[in-house]
């Protein structure tokens, strides 16, 4: 939990973004009776609720659920992966990877000493994840792996039973040479993570960003449906959240604050999709709301100068939208994506950041 100008905030992690129907179902319900009404999706995959006025039943609500599985190291389980991985493409189904690393890092007592910053990244090759700059993260490239620093390549590469090894070494590594860095790109030389590794290809370059979900009718290589829905500002009413649980399928929550219901029959996802539509939930890739994010701001967060969620939804209904342009209340600019143009608020109005 964490206090917020509105209230207690309860942070969930989900390793993956995976979460199942009946978790997702119970905390709507958590949010309709504790909170206020909503789950945000984070853009490190994972589900806030804002506004908790019981906090002890939220927690109850999320144990129950098998959704805290550590509470020693609730806070480090910090694992994004592409959200796609097993059904769309991809060169490695990274799945297995996603739950192996949470189990090492909940089995290793040291590990929880991470910043509750630290990120985990797992890259199935088709480069979503790796444009994300992840502390230390794995990306396919054909029969081997390279391993990432701070989202850039190190030229180490590694075999797929060495990647969550690994991966937990350098965690590991961090925590001893950390002095007061809370990620690796803090760290003065942030290959001393990895100095008694010797690289076997040129290190250095990053990846491009990827700042839009998948939306829309996604066809599965196994021939299912997957529907991957834009939450605009990432605000998912509980309301909505009941609706997509009670498809009784598969849930991913992505790093752009989006959601896949994945693994539908045809004729499911045809239902699926004239029901959610209607309730606000946005399938469309030419959206605007694909291309505008926004801080929480006021009244949930005291150091906002604006509602910035207000002035977001002014620009999409004046369809005034250029790029990606993310709305923030102060000058932490706080979820910022890594390209587009940031507004901040002020006294006088917004101001773009440069």
């Amino acid at each position: 939990m964490h206090q917020a100008a509105d209230g207690a905030l309860a942070r969930l992690r989900l390793p993956g973004g995976m979460i199942t129907a009946a978790q997702l179902q119970a905390l709507a319900h958590a949010a309709s009776e504790f909170g206020n009404d909503t789950l945000e999706l984070t853009v490190r995959g994972n589900l806030q609720l804002r506004g908790v006025r019981d906090a002890p039943a939220v927690a109850d609500a999320a144990q129950a659920a098998g959704l805290l599985p550590s509470p020693t190291h609730e806070r480090v389980r910090n694992i994004v992966a592409s959200p796609l991985s097993g059904r769309v493409g991809g060169l490695v189904d990274v799945r297995p990877w996603v739950t192996a690393l949470d189990a090492a890092i909940q089995a290793d007592p040291a590990l929880a000493g991470l910043p509750g910053r630290f990120l985990f990244g797992l890259d199935d090759g088709r480069g979503d994840i790796s444009g994300l700059g992840t502390d230390v993260g794995a990306t396919v490239e054909g029969d081997r792996v390279a391993l990432l620093l701070a989202g850039r390549d190190t030229g180490i590469r590694l075999g797929i039973d060495e990647v969550v090894p690994t991966l937990t070494r350098v965690a590991r590594r961090f925590l001893e040479i950390r002095g007061k860095a809370w990620r690796v790109r803090e760290l003065d030389d942030p290959t001393e993570l990895v100095s008694d590794v010797a690289a076997t290809v040129p290190a250095g370059h990053g990846w491009p960003p990827v700042t839009r979900p998948p939306v829309g009718w996604i066809t599965q290589d196994d021939g299912r449906t997957a529907l991957g829905a834009a939450v605009p500002l990432g605000v998912l009413q509980a309301r909505q959240a009941e609706f997509v649980a009670a498809i009784e399928a598969p849930v991913v929550i992505t790093p752009w604050r989006s959601l896949l219901v994945c693994d539908l029959a045809e004729g499911v996802a045809d239902t699926a999709l004239r029901v959610l539509a209607p309730l606000g939930l946005v399938f469309d890739e030419n959206s605007p709301w694909l291309d505008v994010s926004a801080c929480v701001g006021s009244p949930g967060c005291e150091k906002s100068l604006a509602d910035v969620r207000a002035e977001a939804t002014r620009v999409v209904d004046e369809a005034t939208v250029t790029g990606h342009v993310h709305y923030v209340g102060c000058e932490r600019a706080c979820g910022s994506p890594p390209t587009g143009q940031v507004f901040v608020a002020t006294a006088a109005g917004f101001r773009e950041r440069r």
